[in-house]
């Protein structure tokens, strides 16, 4: 069974990295791909947990050598995900979560049109300034960089095939779930799944 590729972009602040970590620890059957990135490691994060951190020279031989499935320069620098690791957890049946901004997002449909497409926009600007000042990660002068892009991204939801809010945590969180088990429950998932069952179903029919 081949699993499903979904796609969750946000811009910076709205919330995706908290509600992506706990879907992916209270779901099945469901992983993120770690993307590469040349931006410095934040406070706790961890080489190859949270993102495979590279140096610019690297990235770009990557890039010529054709192994991203998309990649974009964000905010100074590069974003990245890598070909065959998504592949292959793919291929074993696992759905896979690309948690990528909007450029890459379009990138990748485009050599996976299936894939599921979820946008996350914040409730306010004003509480997006708060959760980024609230992050404590950043310089005033970054924030009202980041902010100044939002609008940007933001704009790009009519891209993607699901708009979740995120106001609520335990809302939003649940919306997210709930286009995860409606993705499960198609008629080609199903029909995957339950081939055996099936058949012995439409068999006793004859």
């Amino acid at each position: 069974m081949t699993g499903s590729l979904f796609i969750i972009t946000a811009a910076s602040g709205t919330g995706k990295t908290s509600l992506v970590k706990q879907l992916i620890a209270t779901t099945n059957d469901l992983t993120v791909s770690v993307s590469h990135t040349t931006r410095r490691p934040r406070p706790g994060e961890i080489d190859g947990h949270h993102y495979h951190f590279t140096d610019e020279a690297a990235f770009v031989a990557a890039v010529e050598n054709s192994e991203f499935l998309e990649h974009a320069k964000v905010f100074d620098n590069y974003y990245g995900t890598k070909k065959q690791s998504v592949r292959a957890q793919l291929e074993a049946g696992v759905d896979v979560i690309l948690e990528i901004d909007w450029q890459g997002a379009l990138q990748v449909r485009d050599i996976f049109p299936e894939a599921v497409m979820i946008f996350i926009l914040p409730p306010s600007v004003a509480t997006l300034r708060q959760r980024l000042s609230a992050r404590g990660q950043d310089s005033q002068d970054v924030i009202e960089k980041r902010l100044a892009g939002s609008v940007t991204e933001m704009a790009q939801y009519v891209n993607f095939d699901y708009v979740v809010i995120n106001d609520n945590f335990e809302v939003a969180l649940a919306e997210l779930k709930a286009i995860i088990i409606a993705d499960r429950q198609t008629l080609a998932r199903q029909q995957d799944r339950y081939a055996n069952t099936i058949a012995s179903l439409i068999g006793s029919q004859v």
